[in-house]
Formats: structure tokens, C-alpha cells, sequence
């Protein structure tokens, strides 16, 4: 028998450290930034980490 359970521990996701992410974010200009925007376009970690913010924004 299968249960879902939540675990306690708290879910991490490479967006929020990447350096790359960083870099475009410092400067939003650059060909750095133009690829990132491009990248999350179809990025299924990016998507998953936006859905999980949404989520947060929802439960405060």
C-alpha cells in the first residue's frame, strides 16, 4: 500500500542559485540574459521552481 506523505524537508531548486541565472539578472542586456529568457522558455526545472513559488505566494 502506497501512502502520500509530504516530507518535511523543503524542496530546492538549481534556478535559485544558478550562476548563469545571476549573471543575467546583473545585467539584463547582455547576451547572457537573452539566452536565459530564451532557456526558460522551455526549461521543465525553471517551470516546476515558478509553479512552486506560485504555490508559496498562495499558502501566505
Amino acid at each position: 500500500m502506497e501512502t502520500n506523505q509530504k516530507s518535511e524537508e523543503k524542496e530546492t531548486f538549481g534556478c535559485e542559485t544558478c550562476p548563469i541565472r545571476a549573471k543575467a539578472e546583473a545585467n539584463p542586456k547582455s547576451f547572457m540574459a537573452r539566452l536565459w529568457r530564451w532557456h526558460t522558455t522551455w526549461c521543465p526545472g525553471w517551470k516546476a521552481y515558478q509553479a512552486h513559488l506560485a504555490e508559496q505566494a498562495n499558502q501566505a
